[in-house]
């Protein structure tokens, strides 16, 4: 008994890299080659490069930060790392750049890992089916949206919500309303703060602040981000923020293979743009003396926060997304509006992307039902029946 609850895991353990010839199953998203564990390949393909940028920036925003500052070694243990390898804290190299954002990132996406691997397994035994393969790209997902110094306990606990809570409780993968990783980042989010709003959450220096550019923008406008950068240095992702957050053109990477693979639906990603890029010029063109966040075109929001990382890889999730074509139109707009509704005419909250998302996954079963019913009544206009 005990060994066929383990043979979930071990089904799990053995396979994960290969994919067997016959079909899936049991699995939710089954069509033509691509089955769940191809679809969930493709995302971490899709968001390595995300990943990849993101650990150089983080460790270049950093030596930045430090010879701005005249800061010359790291107080952490990853110092130690530095001395022991023998090189140094300088943002005109590659390899600095690289280890110092990895020595954040991989023990951070390790934490995540282990703990959406702990609880999908466990679930998967008691349940006695076989265990997906969602807790890689959950934890993946999770690391790259954190700060960089977010407590690995803290991490730990937010992907434990995110699983049991937002995935596991209602029935495991295929099941789930909402997006395991924006669950989790939002529990994260309401529960510690501090963590996100820290002058150095996004480049942890001590003693020293480093705000990223929507931030900037919530506070002096347009005028005081470009003061600081150009829209080339935040489309290329040469700025403070979260790992795999920062490059618009990495997200682009990201969107052209999961377009081109058939994994996430183009009719999501423009119907999300559309809605962005629509209230958002409304918004500029109608601007306002008290609110600066109005002053920030269409363009710059583009490349701006979490925006472009939430539409290529959240809003597209094909679980906690609206299935019907018209559905999701209709989820796509509700999402870039809101996004940028939040993000503008909320003072206390710049950015928008998760909340956005996380309402149009609620909403977005409700929107397939109008839909089917609509499509039910037609037949039976046309037919009689």
């Amino acid at each position: 008994m005990a060994a066929d609850r383990l043979a979930p895991v071990k089904r799990a353990l053995t396979g994960y890299w290969r994919t067997a010839p016959g079909p899936t199953q049991g699995a939710p998203h089954l069509r033509d080659a691509l089955n769940l564990k191809r679809i969930l390949m493709v995302m971490i393909l899709a968001l390595l490069p995300c990943a990849l940028f993101g650990m150089w920036n983080s460790g270049y925003q950093m030596h930045l930060v430090m010879q701005a500052n005249g800061i010359d070694e790291l107080f952490t243990w990853r110092e130690g790392v530095f001395r022991f390898l023998g090189v140094g804290n300088d943002p005109a190299y590659l390899g600095d750049n690289l280890l110092l954002g990895a020595l954040y990132f991989v023990p951070l996406l390790l934490v995540c890992w282990a703990t959406a691997f702990f609880w999908e397994a466990l679930f998967a035994s008691v349940r006695n089916l076989e265990m997906s393969e969602g807790w890689g790209v959950t934890g993946l997902l999770l690391a790259l949206i954190l700060p960089p110094a977010m407590p690995w306990w803290q991490a730990a606990l937010g992907v434990t919500f995110g699983i049991v809570l937002a995935k596991e409780i209602f029935g495991g993968t295929g099941r789930n309303f909402m997006n395991p990783a924006l669950a989790a980042y939002a529990f994260l989010y309401f529960a510690y703060p501090g963590q996100f709003s820290a002058g150095n959450s996004y480049v942890p220096i001590d003693g020293v602040t480093a705000a990223t550019p929507l931030a900037l923008a919530a506070h002096g406008g347009l005028a005081e981000v470009q003061q600081n950068l150009s829209w080339a240095q935040a489309f290329f992702g040469t700025i403070p923020g979260a790992p795999g957050e920062t490059s618009a053109l990495a997200c682009l990477i990201g969107a052209a293979i999961l377009l081109v693979t058939g994994v996430a639906s183009w009719r999501t990603m423009l119907a999300v743009l559309v809605g962005v890029l629509g209230l958002s010029a409304l918004l500029f063109a109608v601007g306002s003396e008290s609110n600066l966040l109005f002053s920030v075109p269409p363009h710059w929001h583009l490349v701006l926060g979490s925006l472009a990382f939430g539409l290529v890889f959240m809003a597209t999730d094909p679980v906690s997304s609206a299935l019907t074509h018209t559905g999701k139109w209709c989820y796509g707009l509700l999402v870039g509006v809101m996004l940028i509704l939040v993000r503008v005419l909320n003072p206390a909250f710049p950015e928008g992307t998760m909340l956005a998302i996380l309402f149009g996954n609620v909403l977005a079963p409700v929107m397939d039902r109008f839909v089917l019913k609509a499509q039910l009544r037609r037949r039976r206009l046309r037919y009689g029946q």
